[in-house]
């Protein structure tokens, strides 16, 4: 005949309660997963492929763009005010949004801009608009804030990106809108 071990009622909470303890104390010492940190994106509007600039920073290819078309420039077209001309010798223009996949977060959103087209020669002829999530930038003129053609001009916003994704829009007022590169890094 078999005898049977019996728990007893005023064990169930004692064992309930070492095992709470094990539990806890393996959670407290269990290592956590580091939250997964967000990538820089870094795009050279009007490149066919991925690209290297002077510093050695890798910039994607021309994508994200709504609509638009891209142009090359000269390859040896001096570029003033960067160390970093070859970001500007290509671009892209005439388009209305811009969209990239981001996690949320906080973010510094560079936009860089360099008059290249050669039938504009003063401010004014090239004019427009643009808004990098909420942030208004209305009669932007490269050629106005760069102080001349071929001249590198980069204007910096900070954002927060609550949606998964970066979005700019662009509107024309007088001639296309253009733009050379865009980057959008981590906040600090």
């Amino acid at each position: 005949m078999h005898k049977l071990n019996r728990i007893l009622p005023w064990s169930i909470p004692s064992i309930l309660a070492a095992i709470l303890v094990v539990a806890g104390a393996s959670a407290a010492t269990a290592p956590t997963k580091p939250a997964e940190a967000a990538a820089a994106v870094r795009i050279k509007a009007g490149a066919s492929a991925k690209v290297t600039d002077e510093g050695g920073v890798a910039w994607l290819p021309d994508q994200g763009f709504a609509d638009g078309e891209v142009i090359d420039r000269a390859p040896d077209l001096p570029i003033a005010n960067t160390k970093t001309p070859s970001l500007y010798r290509s671009e892209h223009y005439g388009m209305t949004a811009f969209s990239s996949k981001v996690a949320n977060g906080k973010y510094t959103v560079k936009l860089h801009f360099a008059e290249t087209y050669e039938d504009i020669s003063g401010a004014g002829q090239r004019v427009f608009s643009f808004t990098v999530e909420g942030h208004a930038f209305k009669d932007f003129d490269i050629f106005a804030k760069a102080g001349g053609a071929q001249r590198a001009y980069v204007e910096t916003v900070n954002v927060e990106v609550t949606d998964g994704k970066l979005d700019i829009t662009f509107a024309s007022n007088v001639q296309e809108t253009e733009i050379n590169a865009i980057e959008i890094t981590p906040a600090a």
